[in-house]
């Protein structure tokens, strides 16, 4: 399968702190990727350099084989990166139809497309932002980073703070975006068995670098790897 985005011995942070040093990954397109580590080890800061959004001091990032390591963040969205931060962000004074309309760029996902994907947004289409449950917002999140086509969609705590009802409904979302659309994914999520049981691979970080990369299955299953990756008897964050 062809390579899709590679990290080569990445350095980055903000200002002179660096989070991330010499970190390395590989994805192929159309796979899924779960980043998971315990708290202040650079799982965000490594989507935010994806984006663009930190100093890199060292080594490259590939997209489809091009260096995009410089490339500012509104020409990587124009590339194919979607973008759910993990705030959201949601416009709170738009109605959910101008939230998904003012992103769109031309491609296969449409407004009825996001709609179809997500019913509960077209009830609530003429809601504004604010008036929406979190579960309703972080699908608003997710439809208006599909409605820039992207062809990768990085995913920052998606189910931060939701009913495990409204998990289980947007896991499974999560899951039919890699395996029915072919939508490439990298998830941080603070439960590493739900990010494991969303995505094909798995990198652990430790330190801003990769300590643990494999199969998401094969981690799932080491019950012991994955205490003593990620903490005895913790899920970590």
């Amino acid at each position: 399968m062809a390579e899709l985005l590679a990290f080569d011995r990445v350095t980055a942070g903000y200002g002179n702190a660096v989070v991330l040093d010499k970190l390395s990954l590989t994805l192929a397109q159309g796979q899924s990727l779960a980043i998971l580590g315990r708290n202040g080890v650079g799982k965000t800061t490594l989507l935010e350099t994806l984006m663009g959004n930190t100093r890199v001091t060292g080594g490259a990032i590939r997209w489809r084989g091009q260096d995009i390591t410089h490339l500012p963040a509104h020409l990587r969205v124009r590339a194919g990166l979607g973008w759910v931060p993990q705030e959201r962000e949601v416009f709170p004074s738009l109605m959910v139809e101008e939230n998904l309309s003012v992103v769109a760029r031309p491609g296969a996902w449409t407004l009825d497309r996001v709609y179809g994907f997500f019913p509960r947004l077209r009830e609530r289409r003429a809601n504004y932002g604010n008036q929406l449950s979190g579960g309703e917002q972080q699908m608003l999140a997710i439809g208006r980073a599909l409605m820039t086509n992207p062809v990768l969609l990085l995913l920052d705590e998606p189910m931060e703070g939701l009913a495990p009802i409204i998990v289980e409904e947007l896991a499974a979302s999560i899951r039919r975006l890699c395996e029915d659309e072919g939508l490439a994914s990298i998830v941080v999520e603070q439960h590493p068995v739900l990010a494991l049981d969303m995505t094909h691979q798995a990198i652990v970080l430790e330190r801003g670098t990769v300590v643990h990369a494999g199969p998401s299955a094969a981690l799932a299953a080491d019950q012991a790897l994955l205490d003593r990756l990620l903490g005895v008897g913790i899920e970590a964050t």
